[in-house]
C-alpha cells in the first residue's frame, strides 16, 4: 500500500504542477492531495502541523487566485466597474475554455471601464492589462506553492525511496 501512495503521491504532485500552467486543473489543490498520500505512508516523518499548514498556503493562494484580478485592475487605475468586470471575467472565462480562462479578466476588465467612461479606451487597455498580469502573478505563485509541495513529497520519500532502490539492485 505504500508504494501505491507513493506512487499516487508523486503523480499528484507532477499534476499540481501541471495544473498551475493549463488553467484547467486545479493545480494548488492536486499537490495537496499528493501530500496528503504521502503523510498516510506508513515511513512518513511529516508532521500533522506541516499538513494543515500546507493547507492554509493551498486555500490562500486559491482564493487569492480569484481575487487578484480584481486587485491588480484597481491597481492600474481601474474604477469598480473595472474589478466587477475583471471578476465576472474569470467566472466566464472559465465556461469558455483554456483561452477564455486566459483572457476573461482582461475582457471583463475593459467591459467594465468601458461601461464606466466610453471616451477612455486607452486606459481601459491599461486597467485590462492589469487584470492580465494578475493571471501571471497567480500562476507564479501557485507555482511556487506546487513546487515547494513537490519538494515536501521528496524528502519525506527520500528515505524509504532509497533502501526500496537499494533491496532491488
Amino acid at each position: 500500500m505504500d508504494i501505491l501512495l507513493s506512487i499516487c503521491a508523486f503523480i499528484l504532485a507532477i499534476l499540481g504542477i501541471a495544473g498551475c500552467i493549463v488553467p484547467v486543473l486545479p493545480g494548488t489543490i492536486l499537490s495537496y492531495g499528493g501530500l496528503l498520500c504521502s503523510y498516510f505512508t506508513s515511513y512518513s516523518q511529516m508532521g500533522a502541523a506541516a499538513i494543515w499548514i500546507w493547507l492554509a498556503v493551498c486555500i490562500a493562494v486559491s482564493v487569492a487566485d480569484y481575487f487578484l484580478p480584481a486587485w491588480m485592475t484597481k491597481r492600474f487605475g481601474g474604477s469598480r466597474a473595472g474589478s466587477i468586470g475583471a471578476t465576472i471575467g474569470i467566472f466566464v472565462g472559465f465556461f469558455a475554455g483554456p483561452v477564455g480562462i486566459i483572457l476573461g479578466p482582461f475582457v471583463g476588465a475593459v467591459i467594465g471601464e468601458l461601461v464606466n467612461d466610453r471616451s477612455d479606451f486607452a486606459k481601459a487597455l491599461v486597467v485590462g492589462f492589469g487584470s492580465f498580469l494578475s493571471f501571471f502573478v497567480g500562476t507564479g505563485i501557485k507555482l511556487i506553492v506546487a513546487v515547494g509541495i513537490l519538494v515536501h513529497i521528496v524528502a519525506d520519500t527520500w528515505p524509504a525511496l532509497c533502501n526500496w532502490l537499494t533491496g532491488l539492485f
